[in-house]
């Protein structure tokens, strides 16, 4: 229907055309009493939006009078004597006098917007896509707790998308604001299977630290990891050095680390609610097969990939076991996933923190950088802070929708 409709408007620049505006108390067939108006005097409803918004039926259709048996002022008489009867206005206004300058070549863009509800938000957004010439054509509120979620659909036109959506990313950044940006056609490909990092993302700190703490080296292995996470050291390179230092660690370390792994806040909930809904999820981690496993069992994940720390006699020798998952390892599986699953790349959502995560972000259809490093957030499609995990149901259209504004 979505297509029909456009198709309509592309083509209806020459006709009798009226916009017909209803607002009013919602109820039940107050929809049908309305459209029958119209319908009876032959007159074309060629698009049309209709949206609850508090209780109250927001409705605007554009009318083709081209064929029809009465002219729009007694159209508007007729609806006028209904609208008393049904409790709601009415106006009947031709288009041209407020068709908007956007007639054609549209690059429609989905906003997501998330943060701690303030006073401004939806302002702000506003004013940073006004002074870059983007068109707002539809946003819409959800809330989920102390958490406002806002979708925009934007319109960039003939603007540079990829810069401006790092302009717009940036400058929401500034303001405190989440911000996911995907192109409309894409977002709207069914998302099937989602792909997490483990360590700083669903686990709430590096494991490798906690065991380097265990060990005594936690403080040149902290740094080691900082310098891989920016993107300064080669990760397989900085892995071995990290491991390196953790010889003759006992296992028992591992056992009482796993025993009181920590997840992010909301982790548990997201999965859970993914799991609900039919996604398959993956746990794709640089970190180890010790605590993926863990995490398997505890969260359900239906896959998990990570390195194997060789173990004798009770005790870590140094060295990581078979081949070492790093970012170009990290970007294979997802594309190994997708053929396993039978599904297209576009279907898989990716989630990371750092810069070993830029492959596994890249080759995904919608890449969300959590809590993340600037080389990061450069190559995803926007990005999510730690107190806002749970907001990727928002980002994928799982949350409650709620109020419509425009």
């Amino acid at each position: 229907m979505g297509e029909e409709m456009e198709s309509k408007r592309e083509g209806a620049a020459n006709l009798d055309l009226w916009v017909i505006s209803v607002l009013g108390k919602d109820r039940p067939g107050i929809i049908r009493d309305i459209l029958e108006v119209p319908a009876k005097m032959m007159v074309n409803i060629v698009d049309l939006d209709q949206r609850i918004l508090q209780g109250i039926v927001v409705m605007s259709m554009v009318a083709d009078f081209g064929k029809a048996t009465a002219a729009p002022k007694e159209l508007e008489g007729s609806l006028q004597r209904l609208a008393a009867d049904l409790g709601v206005e009415v106006s009947v206004l031709p288009l041209d006098q407020y068709r908007g300058r956007r007639r054609g070549g549209k690059n429609l863009q989905v906003v997501t917007i998330l943060a701690r509800d303030r006073v401004g938000i939806i302002y702000d957004v506003a004013s940073l896509a006004a002074e870059r010439g983007i068109n707002i054509e539809r946003a819409q509120v959800t809330a989920r707790g102390e958490l406002i979620s806002i979708e925009f659909v934007m319109d960039f036109g003939a603007l540079d998308v990829r810069r401006e959506r790092e302009e717009l990313k940036a400058e929401c950044e500034k303001l405190g604001l989440d911000v996911v940006i995907q192109d409309l056609d894409k977002s709207a490909k069914e998302k099937r299977l989602i792909v997490f990092d483990m360590d700083s993302t669903i686990v709430d700190f590096e494991t490798i630290n906690q065991i380097a703490q265990a060990a005594g080296v936690d403080r040149e292995v902290e740094e080691i990891t900082k310098r891989a996470m920016n993107g300064e050291l080669d990760f397989v390179e900085a892995l071995r050095s990290r491991v390196g230092l953790l010889r003759g660690t006992p296992v028992e370390a591992l056992e009482e680390i796993a025993a009181n792994i920590q997840l992010t806040p909301g982790s548990e909930e997201l999965i859970h609610h993914l799991k609900e809904v039919g996604y398959k999820t993956a746990l794709i981690s640089g970190g180890f097969t010790y605590f993926t496993d863990i995490l398997k069992e505890r969260l359900g994940f239906d896959y998990t990939f990570a390195n194997v720390l060789e173990i004798r006699d009770g005790l870590l020798t140094g060295e990581i076991d078979g081949e070492i998952i790093d970012a170009a390892a990290k970007g294979r599986i997802v594309n190994d996933l997708a053929r396993l699953e039978g599904i297209s790349p576009d279907s898989i959502v990716a989630v990371g923190d750092g810069a070993n995560d830029c492959l596994m972000i890249q080759n995904a259809g919608l890449g969300v950088a959590f809590n993340a490093k600037e080389i990061l957030k450069k190559v995803s499609d926007g990005s999510l802070s730690k107190e806002n995990l749970i907001g990727l149901l928002n980002v994928l259209g799982l949350a409650e929708k709620g109020s419509d504004l425009l």
